[in-house]
Parts: structure tokens; sequence; C-alpha cells
């Protein structure tokens, strides 16, 4: 059985985008736990970014996917391109980064809630 071209797009571009939400969901652990050194930090982030440089790039419609992908590359240059990164630098970005992190979440979270011909019903709901 052959795939159309379009199937094979969209098989890349699936994959692509778990790859970046996968970087994401390991940097917020990362970020999270306090066990965590700037030497482990910097060790699995390389490895996380080797693999997504390995997929072929595709176009992101998505700005939440948009954003997310600017994020990882930005940190990247930040952390493993520098010549120094020590643990008092990584602690020190560790909440502004996971701040960041939820910032994100919440781009992409904001489509699932309630749609707005709902949302004027809850406004106008009298609680008293």
């Amino acid at each position: 059985m052959r795939y159309t071209q379009k199937q094979i797009d969209k098989f890349n571009r699936q994959k692509y985008i778990v790859e970046l939400e996968k970087i994401s969901k390991n940097l917020f652990r990362m970020f999270r736990d306090q066990q965590v050194l700037a030497t482990d930090f910097l060790l699995k982030f390389k490895e996380l970014k080797k693999k997504f440089d390995e997929k072929e790039e595709v176009h992101l419609e998505s700005e939440y996917h948009q954003q997310l992908k600017e994020y990882i590359v930005h940190l990247y240059e930040q952390t493993c391109l520098a010549e120094l990164f020590t643990d008092t630098e990584f602690e020190a970005i560790r909440d502004l980064q996971m701040s960041k992190l939820n910032r994100l979440q919440k781009l992409k979270n904001g489509t699932s809630y309630k749609k707005d011909k709902h949302k004027s019903k809850r406004q106008n709901e009298d609680w008293g």
C-alpha cells in the first residue's frame, strides 16, 4: 500500500509537533525538580534538541507551536551554547523559565475553554 504525499506530510508534521511538546514537558519537569543540576539539564536538553533537529522541519500554523519552537531555540542558545552555564545560573533562570512555559501552556489551552456564546450566560448569572 502506497501513501500519498499529503499523508506523509501529515505524519511528518505530527512527529515534529510531538517532539516539540516532548521537549517542553521535559524542560518543565527539569525546572520543577530541585534535584536537577545544570550539568544534568544540559545533557538532557542537548539530547532532546539533537533528536528534534533530526526531524524534517515543517511549517507550523499554530501560534502556540511557533512560539514554543522559538522558546526552545532561544533557551538552547541561552544555556547550551553559552560558554559557562553553572548551577547558580540554572537556579537563577529556573522560576522565570517555568513561568514562560506556563504562559505557553495557557496559550495552548486557550482554545479549549467554553465558547463565547456560553460565556455570556455565566456572566449574567446571579450567585447571591
